[in-house]
This record gives structure tokens, C-alpha cells and sequence, in this order.
């Protein structure tokens, strides 16, 4: 499906691609063409990584279970949008585990073909609504298109003066745009977490704060979601996150993704999870890893 995106892109999916398979141990898979956000959080997770390009988060995860690279990195949420991958759905059946996380401050950058005056503006719809301020008062129309550095691709291949894209300064440096202005989003604390997925799961070290992330259904009686979360009151266990999701076209059961810090080992932690799972219908983690940023109590 990578033959959908522009021909500067897919040049560039070809050159990462043979450099990820002559190294797979220091590939890193991303969804999105070359440029994106995922692929500067590859390259911030680890400078040294050979960065794989992939069309959809389910190709990424692929690549990490048929051992073409050694890990994949799929961003979960974002501080203004929410949810972002289904991680929920992609992962449980994947088999990889969470190791790691990263956090991406995310910046826009306006970028063109020349200098000229610029009336249109290509991006991803998430892009273009986070720059809607700027738009407005520079008039330049949004179009969207369906990602960000795919559209710094368009542009650089279409050379076509007054349109400009919406992306990561990455993406001029790569398609050889020339950046118009920069930070031109409208709330300059815009943030996207990431996890690093692997087939093997690890025991981090204790040096850090550790977070821990599962999924889990609750049973459908009253009061089930209260009785399942009691055993982390009483335990002192700090949940960060609980998010709630519906799988299938029932509305019969609700599962959860959640967030704890700690890890199994930790006696407190142990002691929530057993109670979380006398209350529950099942219960699978999904990965314990350190902290990239410590959760502060609000």
C-alpha cells in the first residue's frame, strides 16, 4: 500500500527500507510516510535506530512479530485528541509486549516548494485543525489529505507555487521544502505519548519509576468496575490511566485499558491484581517499563 503515497515518499520507504532488512536488531518500525511524527519519535526513542516506514499500525506490529526489525513504535494518546492508535484492539492479539514509552512534543511547520505566497495548505485533519488559528489569519485555505508528511511529499512532487503542507520540519528537510514558518500551532503544549512495543518482555530496573499497562473486562453485574478498582485503594497502588472501550456491536461488557505504577513483584501491586481479578473476567497485562516522564499528582 506504500505505492499509494508520492513518488518522493516512496523513494524514501525504499532506501529505509533496505537499510532496516541489512540490520534488523536496529530497525524500528512506525506507521506513516517518511517524515511523520513517528518517524522523529523513532529517531528521539533512539538516535541510532534504522527506522522502518510502514503503511498501517497492523503492518508495524507485523514487522516486529516476523522478526524484520526489533521493535515498533505506535503512539496511544495524545493530549488533545485522546486516544490515538486501537492499541487496545491491535495489541492483545499481537503477542509483542509494552517495553518502553516516549514522549513527542509535537510541532507544525509550514513548508512549500518556494517562497512565494502561500493560499493552500495540505495535511492530515488533526494537523490542520490544530493550526486553524493560523490559517485564518494568514487566509490559507486547508485541504485535507491523509497524513502530514504525505502531504510534504505531494508538495515536493507536484512543485506547484502557493501550496504549502502541514508537517514535521523533518519532512522539508527530506523532501527538500523550504520552510515557510514554524510552531505554527495554535497550543504549544500539544504532546503525543508512545509505546515501544517487542516480541520479548523485559524486567525494568528498579532505578526508575515503573508504569504498568493491562487490559481487562469486568463482569457484567452491578457495581463491577467499583469492586474491581477497590483492591488499588486499599493496596496504595496509583492507577495514571483507565480508559474504558467497547469490543463488538453488543454493549453486553466493557473492557479497560489502565495504567498502574509499580509492577508484578511489588508486593501492594500484587495484591491489587489479585483482587482485580476476582472481580473481573480476565486479566492481561500488557507490559511494565520505566517512566519516561513521572506522573505527578494533580
Amino acid at each position: 500500500m506504500m505505492e499509494s503515497y508520492p513518488l518522493p515518499a516512496r523513494l524514501l520507504v525504499e532506501e529505509m527500507s533496505r537499510k532496516a532488512a541489512a540490520n534488523p536488531r536496529n530497525a524500528v518500525a512506525f506507521q506513516g510516510a517518511p517524515g511523520a511524527n513517528s518517524h522523529l519519535a523513532a529517531l528521539g526513542y533512539d538516535p541510532e535506530c534504522a527506522p522502518l516506514p510502514c503503511f498501517s499500525f497492523e503492518d508495524a506490529i507485523d514487522a516486529v512479530r516476523e522478526g524484520r526489525v526489533e521493535k515498533a513504535i505506535i503512539p496511544i494518546e495524545n493530549s488533545l485528541h485522546g486516544r490515538v492508535a486501537d492499541i487496545h484492539f491491535l495489541l492483545p492479539e499481537s503477542g509483542l509486549s509494552i517495553v518502553d514509552e516516549y514522549f513527542l512534543p509535537i510541532h507544525h511547520s509550514l513548508m512549500a516548494w518556494d517562497d512565494s505566497s502561500i493560499h493552500q495548505a495540505l495535511s492530515h485533519v488533526q494537523a490542520l485543525g490544530q493550526c486553524r488559528h493560523y490559517l485564518r489569519r494568514h487566509d490559507i485555505r486547508p485541504v485535507a489529505y491523509a497524513d502530514t508528511a504525505g502531504a510534504a511529499a505531494l508538495v515536493a512532487e507536484r512543485a506547484e507555487s502557493g501550496v504549502a503542507a502541514i508537517a514535521p520540519a523533518l519532512a522539508a528537510q527530506l523532501y527538500n521544502l523550504t520552510i515557510v514558518d514554524q510552531n505554527i500551532e495554535d497550543s504549544s503544549d500539544n504532546m503525543t505519548r508512545f509505546v515501544i512495543l517487542s516480541r520479548d518482555a523485559i524486567v525494568p530496573s528498579t532505578d526508575k519509576p515503573v508504569m504498568t499497562s493491562f487490559l481487562f473486562e469486568v463482569k457484567n453485574i452491578p457495581a463491577a468496575l467499583y469492586k474491581a478498582m477497590g483492591g488499588f485503594a486499599t493496596n496504595g497502588v496509583n492507577m495514571t490511566k483507565l480508559e474504558s472501550y467497547q469490543r463488538g456491536a453488543s454493549f453486553s461488557a466493557t473492557q479497560f485499558y489502565a495504567d498502574i505504577e509499580g509492577m508484578p513483584g511489588d508486593a501492594a501491586v500484587d495484591r491489587a491484581m489479585d483482587e482485580l481479578r476476582f472481580h473481573t473476567k480476565w486479566v492481561r497485562l500488557l507490559g511494565s517499563y520505566a517512566q519516561a516522564r513521572t506522573r505527578q499528582p494533580s
